[in-house]
Protein backbone atom coordinates (compact mmCIF):
# COMPACT_ATOMS: atom_id res chain seq x y z
CA UNK A 1 0.00 0.00 0.00
CA UNK A 2 1.31 3.47 -0.92
CA UNK A 3 1.85 6.18 1.66
CA UNK A 4 -0.98 8.23 0.16
CA UNK A 5 -3.46 5.37 0.46
CA UNK A 6 -2.33 4.70 4.02
CA UNK A 7 -2.90 8.36 4.85
CA UNK A 8 -6.41 8.12 3.39
CA UNK A 9 -6.98 5.10 5.66
CA UNK A 10 -5.96 7.19 8.66
CA UNK A 11 -8.26 10.04 7.64
CA UNK A 12 -11.11 7.55 7.15
CA UNK A 13 -10.45 6.28 10.68
CA UNK A 14 -10.93 9.80 12.06
CA UNK A 15 -14.22 10.13 10.19
CA UNK A 16 -15.41 6.75 11.47
CA UNK A 17 -14.49 7.60 15.06
CA UNK A 18 -16.35 10.89 14.69
CA UNK A 19 -19.58 8.96 14.11
CA UNK A 20 -19.04 6.58 17.03
CA UNK A 21 -20.22 8.75 19.93
CA UNK A 22 -23.61 9.54 18.38
CA UNK A 23 -24.13 5.88 17.46
CA UNK A 24 -23.11 4.64 20.93
CA UNK A 25 -25.68 7.00 22.46
CA UNK A 26 -28.39 5.70 20.11
CA UNK A 27 -27.56 2.06 20.87
CA UNK A 28 -27.58 2.71 24.62
CA UNK A 29 -31.03 4.28 24.37
CA UNK A 30 -32.43 1.01 23.03
CA UNK A 31 -30.27 -1.71 24.63
CA UNK A 32 -29.26 0.08 27.85
CA UNK A 33 -25.97 1.70 28.85
CA UNK A 34 -24.24 -1.55 29.85
CA UNK A 35 -25.96 -4.02 27.52
CA UNK A 36 -25.58 -1.71 24.55
CA UNK A 37 -21.88 -1.20 25.23
CA UNK A 38 -21.35 -4.95 25.65
CA UNK A 39 -23.01 -5.62 22.30
CA UNK A 40 -21.00 -2.90 20.55
CA UNK A 41 -17.63 -4.13 21.79
CA UNK A 42 -18.51 -7.77 21.18
CA UNK A 43 -19.33 -6.95 17.58
CA UNK A 44 -16.25 -4.74 17.34
CA UNK A 45 -14.02 -7.50 18.70
CA UNK A 46 -15.38 -10.00 16.17
CA UNK A 47 -14.82 -7.52 13.34
CA UNK A 48 -11.25 -6.83 14.47
CA UNK A 49 -10.48 -10.55 14.66
CA UNK A 50 -11.77 -10.85 11.08
CA UNK A 51 -9.75 -7.82 9.91
CA UNK A 52 -6.52 -8.17 11.91
CA UNK A 53 -6.51 -11.81 12.98
CA UNK A 54 -6.16 -13.34 16.43
CA UNK A 55 -4.12 -11.57 19.12
CA UNK A 56 -0.38 -12.22 18.91
CA UNK A 57 1.24 -11.91 22.30
CA UNK A 58 4.70 -13.47 21.87
CA UNK A 59 6.58 -10.16 21.84
CA UNK A 60 4.43 -8.46 24.46
CA UNK A 61 5.87 -7.74 27.90
CA UNK A 62 3.78 -8.82 30.91
CA UNK A 63 3.84 -5.26 32.24
CA UNK A 64 2.35 -3.82 29.05
CA UNK A 65 -0.25 -6.57 28.72
CA UNK A 66 -1.51 -5.76 32.22
CA UNK A 67 -1.19 -1.97 32.18
CA UNK A 68 -2.22 -1.48 28.54
CA UNK A 69 -5.20 -3.81 28.92
CA UNK A 70 -6.36 -2.15 32.14
CA UNK A 71 -6.12 1.38 30.75
CA UNK A 72 -7.72 0.57 27.40
CA UNK A 73 -10.59 -1.36 28.96
CA UNK A 74 -11.14 1.37 31.55
CA UNK A 75 -11.25 4.04 28.84
CA UNK A 76 -13.68 2.25 26.55
CA UNK A 77 -16.01 1.33 29.41
CA UNK A 78 -15.96 4.83 30.87
CA UNK A 79 -16.69 6.36 27.46
CA UNK A 80 -19.58 4.08 26.58
CA UNK A 81 -21.16 4.35 30.03
CA UNK A 82 -20.72 8.13 30.16
CA UNK A 83 -22.62 8.45 26.88
CA UNK A 84 -25.19 5.89 28.01
CA UNK A 85 -25.85 7.54 31.37
CA UNK A 86 -26.22 11.06 29.93
CA UNK A 87 -29.54 12.66 30.85
CA UNK A 88 -30.27 13.67 27.27
CA UNK A 89 -28.62 13.87 23.85
CA UNK A 90 -27.24 17.37 24.41
CA UNK A 91 -25.51 16.28 27.61
CA UNK A 92 -24.15 13.19 25.86
CA UNK A 93 -22.42 15.46 23.33
CA UNK A 94 -21.06 17.64 26.15
CA UNK A 95 -19.61 14.55 27.83
CA UNK A 96 -18.05 13.46 24.56
CA UNK A 97 -16.20 16.78 24.32
CA UNK A 98 -14.99 16.48 27.94
CA UNK A 99 -13.46 13.16 26.87
CA UNK A 100 -11.50 15.02 24.19
CA UNK A 101 -9.34 16.64 26.82
CA UNK A 102 -7.15 13.54 26.37
CA UNK A 103 -4.95 14.92 23.54
CA UNK A 104 -3.75 17.80 25.73
CA UNK A 105 -3.31 15.52 28.74
CA UNK A 106 -1.38 13.07 26.57
CA UNK A 107 1.16 15.76 25.75
CA UNK A 108 1.42 16.91 29.38
CA UNK A 109 1.91 13.35 30.62
CA UNK A 110 4.46 12.69 27.87
CA UNK A 111 6.60 15.44 29.37
CA UNK A 112 6.40 13.80 32.80
CA UNK A 113 6.46 10.11 31.87
CA UNK A 114 8.54 10.02 28.70
CA UNK A 115 10.66 13.17 29.13
CA UNK A 116 9.19 14.68 26.00
CA UNK A 117 10.79 18.10 25.35
CA UNK A 118 8.30 20.92 24.93
CA UNK A 119 8.24 24.64 24.22
CA UNK A 120 6.87 27.21 26.65
CA UNK A 121 3.48 27.51 25.00
CA UNK A 122 2.49 24.04 26.22
CA UNK A 123 1.12 25.95 29.25
CA UNK A 124 -1.26 28.29 27.39
CA UNK A 125 -2.25 25.38 25.12
CA UNK A 126 -3.29 23.27 28.10
CA UNK A 127 -5.06 26.24 29.69
CA UNK A 128 -6.94 26.90 26.44
CA UNK A 129 -8.15 23.28 26.25
CA UNK A 130 -9.29 23.39 29.89
CA UNK A 131 -11.07 26.68 29.25
CA UNK A 132 -12.84 25.04 26.32
CA UNK A 133 -14.06 22.21 28.56
CA UNK A 134 -15.38 24.68 31.14
CA UNK A 135 -17.02 26.70 28.36
CA UNK A 136 -18.77 23.57 27.06
CA UNK A 137 -19.98 22.35 30.47
CA UNK A 138 -21.20 25.75 31.57
CA UNK A 139 -24.29 27.01 29.73
CA UNK A 140 -24.04 30.59 30.97
CA UNK A 141 -20.61 31.95 30.20
CA UNK A 142 -18.17 30.88 32.91
CA UNK A 143 -20.73 31.16 35.70
CA UNK A 144 -19.72 29.03 38.69
CA UNK A 145 -23.39 28.51 39.52
CA UNK A 146 -24.05 27.16 36.03
CA UNK A 147 -21.01 24.87 36.19
CA UNK A 148 -21.99 23.53 39.62
CA UNK A 149 -25.61 23.01 38.57
CA UNK A 150 -24.70 21.11 35.41
CA UNK A 151 -22.11 18.94 37.16
CA UNK A 152 -24.55 18.17 39.99
CA UNK A 153 -27.20 17.09 37.48
CA UNK A 154 -25.10 14.05 36.50
CA UNK A 155 -21.91 13.69 38.57
CA UNK A 156 -21.43 10.08 37.43
CA UNK A 157 -21.55 11.01 33.76
CA UNK A 158 -19.13 13.93 34.08
CA UNK A 159 -16.86 11.87 36.33
CA UNK A 160 -16.73 9.06 33.77
CA UNK A 161 -15.99 11.53 30.95
CA UNK A 162 -13.13 13.06 32.96
CA UNK A 163 -11.84 9.56 33.70
CA UNK A 164 -11.87 8.91 29.93
CA UNK A 165 -9.50 11.82 29.32
CA UNK A 166 -7.07 10.69 32.02
CA UNK A 167 -7.07 6.96 31.23
CA UNK A 168 -6.62 7.37 27.48
CA UNK A 169 -3.82 9.89 27.95
CA UNK A 170 -2.11 7.37 30.24
CA UNK A 171 -2.78 4.57 27.73
CA UNK A 172 -1.16 6.54 24.90
CA UNK A 173 1.99 7.19 26.90
CA UNK A 174 2.26 3.67 28.31
CA UNK A 175 1.76 2.27 24.81
CA UNK A 176 4.40 4.54 23.33
CA UNK A 177 6.94 3.53 25.97
CA UNK A 178 6.25 -0.17 26.52
CA UNK A 179 4.39 -1.64 23.51
CA UNK A 180 7.56 -2.14 21.45
CA UNK A 181 5.67 -1.26 18.27
CA UNK A 182 3.17 -4.07 18.77
CA UNK A 183 -0.58 -3.59 18.23
CA UNK A 184 -2.72 -5.49 20.75
CA UNK A 185 -6.04 -3.75 20.10
CA UNK A 186 -7.77 -7.07 19.25
CA UNK A 187 -6.95 -8.43 22.72
CA UNK A 188 -8.04 -5.18 24.34
CA UNK A 189 -11.40 -5.26 22.55
CA UNK A 190 -12.00 -8.86 23.60
CA UNK A 191 -11.23 -7.96 27.22
CA UNK A 192 -13.49 -4.89 27.07
CA UNK A 193 -16.39 -6.98 25.80
CA UNK A 194 -15.79 -9.63 28.49
CA UNK A 195 -15.71 -7.07 31.33
CA UNK A 196 -18.88 -5.41 30.07
CA UNK A 197 -20.74 -8.73 29.94
CA UNK A 198 -19.66 -9.49 33.52
CA UNK A 199 -20.91 -6.04 34.57
CA UNK A 200 -24.16 -6.65 32.69
CA UNK A 201 -24.66 -9.98 34.48
CA UNK A 202 -24.64 -8.15 37.83
CA UNK A 203 -26.85 -5.28 36.66
CA UNK A 204 -30.60 -4.92 36.57
CA UNK A 205 -30.66 -4.34 32.82
CA UNK A 206 -32.56 -6.67 30.51
CA UNK A 207 -31.80 -6.61 26.80
CA UNK A 208 -34.95 -5.83 24.82
CA UNK A 209 -35.86 -7.51 21.56
CA UNK A 210 -33.92 -5.85 18.73
CA UNK A 211 -35.61 -4.09 15.85
CA UNK A 212 -34.29 -3.07 12.47
CA UNK A 213 -33.17 0.49 13.32
CA UNK A 214 -31.51 -0.53 16.59
CA UNK A 215 -29.73 -3.44 14.89
CA UNK A 216 -28.43 -1.18 12.12
CA UNK A 217 -27.22 1.38 14.67
CA UNK A 218 -25.47 -1.41 16.58
CA UNK A 219 -23.78 -2.56 13.38
CA UNK A 220 -22.80 1.02 12.57
CA UNK A 221 -21.31 1.59 16.04
CA UNK A 222 -19.33 -1.65 15.88
CA UNK A 223 -18.03 -0.81 12.41
CA UNK A 224 -17.16 2.77 13.40
CA UNK A 225 -15.08 1.74 16.40
CA UNK A 226 -13.48 -1.45 15.05
CA UNK A 227 -13.01 -0.11 11.52
CA UNK A 228 -11.52 3.08 12.95
CA UNK A 229 -8.89 1.18 14.92
CA UNK A 230 -8.06 -1.10 11.98
CA UNK A 231 -7.65 1.81 9.53
CA UNK A 232 -5.79 3.98 12.04
CA UNK A 233 -3.24 1.23 12.50
CA UNK A 234 -2.53 1.30 8.75
CA UNK A 235 -2.34 5.08 8.74
CA UNK A 236 0.13 5.49 11.57
CA UNK A 237 2.38 2.71 10.25
CA UNK A 238 2.61 3.85 6.62
CA UNK A 239 0.91 7.22 6.22
CA UNK A 240 1.71 10.89 6.79
CA UNK A 241 1.86 11.13 10.59
CA UNK A 242 1.98 14.92 10.65
CA UNK A 243 -1.18 15.25 8.58
CA UNK A 244 -2.99 12.55 10.56
CA UNK A 245 -2.01 14.04 13.91
CA UNK A 246 -3.24 17.48 12.82
CA UNK A 247 -6.51 16.12 11.44
CA UNK A 248 -7.19 14.06 14.58
CA UNK A 249 -7.40 17.20 16.71
CA UNK A 250 -10.52 18.30 14.85
CA UNK A 251 -12.35 15.17 16.06
CA UNK A 252 -14.26 17.02 18.83
CA UNK A 253 -15.90 19.32 16.30
CA UNK A 254 -16.56 16.51 13.80
CA UNK A 255 -17.97 14.22 16.51
CA UNK A 256 -20.20 16.95 17.91
CA UNK A 257 -21.49 17.85 14.45
CA UNK A 258 -22.40 14.27 13.55
CA UNK A 259 -23.91 13.54 16.97
CA UNK A 260 -26.03 16.69 16.84
CA UNK A 261 -27.40 15.72 13.43
CA UNK A 262 -27.89 12.05 14.31
CA UNK A 263 -29.47 12.61 17.72
CA UNK A 264 -31.44 15.70 16.75
CA UNK A 265 -29.76 17.80 19.46
CA UNK A 266 -29.63 21.58 19.35
CA UNK A 267 -26.27 22.95 20.45
CA UNK A 268 -25.83 26.56 21.51
CA UNK A 269 -23.14 28.85 20.11
CA UNK A 270 -21.27 28.60 23.43
CA UNK A 271 -20.90 24.84 22.96
CA UNK A 272 -19.27 25.26 19.54
CA UNK A 273 -16.99 27.97 20.91
CA UNK A 274 -15.88 25.60 23.66
CA UNK A 275 -15.32 22.71 21.26
CA UNK A 276 -13.16 24.95 19.07
CA UNK A 277 -11.16 26.08 22.11
CA UNK A 278 -10.50 22.43 23.01
CA UNK A 279 -9.33 21.78 19.45
CA UNK A 280 -7.10 24.86 19.31
CA UNK A 281 -5.63 24.11 22.74
CA UNK A 282 -4.85 20.54 21.71
CA UNK A 283 -3.21 21.71 18.50
CA UNK A 284 -1.09 24.18 20.43
CA UNK A 285 0.01 21.45 22.86
CA UNK A 286 0.89 19.16 19.99
CA UNK A 287 2.88 21.87 18.20
CA UNK A 288 4.74 22.65 21.42
CA UNK A 289 6.22 19.15 21.40
CA UNK A 290 6.99 18.89 17.68
CA UNK A 291 10.65 18.40 16.93
CA UNK A 292 12.21 20.53 14.18
CA UNK A 293 12.88 18.67 10.98
CA UNK A 294 16.43 17.47 10.58
CA UNK A 295 18.53 19.61 8.27
CA UNK A 296 19.90 17.74 5.30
Amino acid sequence: MTGRNATFCGLAAILLWSTASGLIRSVSQHFGAIGGAALIYTLGALLLVALLGKPRLRKATPFYLVSGSALFVAYEICLSLALGYALDSTQAIQLMVVNYLWPSLTVVLAIVMNRQPARWYILPGTALALLGILWVVSTDGLSLDSLARNLASNPLGYGLAAACAVTFALYCNVTRRYANGQNHVVLFFLLTAAVLWVKYAFSAEVLPAPHTRASLELLGAGLAIAGGYALWNIGILRGNLTLLATASYFAPVLSAGFAALWLGATLALQFWQGALLVTLGSLLCWHATRQPAAQG
